[in-house]
């Protein structure tokens, strides 16, 4: 039997209800519905980081974040924000390090063709896709925003420099066409397509009928009338000490909405191709996101309530995500599995899948899903999920350890040492802490939460010196 294509859709900034298909009631999604609809959409599905790079380096080493060493977004080559507040940011490496055995050399060495297109965000010269096992890179690059110039070109993305298109290219068409491009001229080998959009990442920008179509909507639902934003408490660091966390409690914002709308366009572009080359049946398809929706700063494009605040922050709105896997004919088509995944698994999930040796040494912190896939279990033989975020992040949250296991989640700020207990299953919005009325639950899940991290050897924040100790 022939080995399956992989097409691994990573989006950037999406969040858990920014899909029609996880709640949205603003946002219009058919095409994206229809792909999971086809597979298998995950309800309890986590991003290893509520921020992108870290998330990004899990995905391809099977490997947390604090592992790696790797636990924040990467900044420009040549800079640091090690941001201060009662803490100093723990330090953290600048690039997908050395000598990590990627997802895509795992794909390399069967023979696949390796495709990266999009956003990397992973490092610069020594670090880029060809440096990690892609045999293409079509536009990632060192940090991989879209940048002042927009989604609609020219963009300021130095991959994408020569780019030969006319000036208002939207960035997401373009990404998708060169991707078909890469599938039409695939030659004989199956393929790995990491497909990592630059959307639906600041800045907002979408085509002006498609925002003036949603503003109607808006409009005509009520949307407009309402307010959208609830202020916050004060941001927790020296260097923003005057800027007010604004939340975002409604999706309402019709330029975003036109932005995941483009995105929705894209992807269904890019299955309609699979579908006229004849390879729909034999390929993997895998949409995922890197974190949490931008809900508490930078405009606060969405919203992902009931779910706690969003990107940046330790609590569910900035790790949960949209998760699918459709691959018609293998896996099982329109199941909803409350399993409990986090993006270390994919490495795992897509060997086993793929027919593969799974390489244990490397993906240490992944498990395979593939079992779920199928619809031969409901349960992985893991306990418990983590993360690691001993940062100030932009969007208001302060440093944090958690972990989920079974329906309860406990978090650790570094800042006073507070716990902090949920029972998701009862309180998926974690507005009644159980640390007090739980104290038993709350010292044991603490003492396996400090057990791991301290297994992993990972870096913890520092006491600001001009500041009393506040641990």
């Amino acid at each position: 039997m022939s080995r399956p294509n992989v097409v691994l859709m990573l989006i950037d900034d999406m969040g858990w209800r920014d899909l029609t298909c996880y709640g949205s009631r603003f946002y219009e999604t058919p095409r994206i519905d229809t792909v999971a609809s086809q597979g298998v959409r995950f309800t309890n599905a986590y991003a290893a980081c509520p921020v992108c790079s870290p998330t990004r380096a899990s995905i391809l080493t099977g490997k947390y974040p604090a592992r790696l060493g790797l636990t924040d977004w990467i900044d420009a080559p040549g800079t640091t924000h090690p941001a201060r507040g009662r803490l100093i940011d723990a330090p953290y490496i600048k690039k997908l390090p050395d000598g990590e055995h990627t997802l895509a050399h795992a794909f390399a060495a069967a023979g696949y063709a390796t495709w990266h297109v999009g956003k990397w965000h992973l490092g610069g010269a020594g670090a880029l896709p060809t440096d990690r096992g892609f045999e293409v890179n079509v536009g990632g690059c060192e940090r991989g925003y879209p940048g002042p110039g927009g989604y609609f070109s020219p963009w300021t993305i130095p991959a994408l420099e020569d780019a030969d298109v006319p000036p208002g290219t939207m960035l997401t068409d373009y990404l998708t066409s060169r991707a078909i491009e890469l599938i039409e001229r695939r030659g004989d080998r199956p393929f790995f397509l990491n497909l990592w959009y630059y959307a639906v990442h600041t800045p907002i920008e979408a085509a002006p009928e498609k925002v003036a179509r949603y503003a109607d909507k808006a409009k005509r639902l009520g949307l407009d009338r309402l307010a959208p934003f609830e202020e916050g408490e004060p941001f927790p660091t020296e260097h923003k000490a005057h800027l007010r966390v604004q939340r975002r409690v409604l999706q309402s914002d019709p330029v975003y909405a036109g932005l995941v709308e483009h995105l929705d366009e894209n992807v269904g572009r890019l299955m309609d191709a699979l579908e006229r080359e004849g390879l729909a049946e034999e390929t993997i398809v895998v949409f995922i996101s890197d974190n949490g929706g931008l809900a508490t700063a930078e405009g606060s494009p969405t919203c992902n309530a009931p779910l706690a605040e969003g990107k940046g922050w330790m609590y569910e709105g900035g790790t949960r995500e949209p998760f699918f896997v459709r691959w018609p004919g293998a896996i099982a088509r329109g199941m909803l599995s409350p399993v409990v995944t986090t993006t270390t698994d994919l490495y795992p999930t897509l060997l086993d899948l793929a027919g593969l040796p799974a390489i244990p040494e490397q993906h240490r912190d992944g498990v395979s899903l593939a079992p779920v896939l199928r619809g031969e279990t409901t349960e992985l033989p893991r306990e418990a999920v983590f993360w690691h975020y001993p940062h100030y992040g932009n969007q208001g949250g302060t440093p944090g350890c958690s972990m989920r296991a079974g329906d309860y989640k406990l978090i650790e700020f570094f800042e006073d040492g507070r716990l902090e207990l949920y029972n998701l299953a009862e309180d998926e919005g974690e507005r009644h802490n159980l640390a007090q009325e739980r104290p038993e639950l709350a010292r044991a899940l603490h003492e396996r939460l400090v057990a791991w991290r301290n297994g992993l050897e990972a870096r913890l924040p520092e006491a600001n010196p001009t500041l009393p100790n506040p641990m």
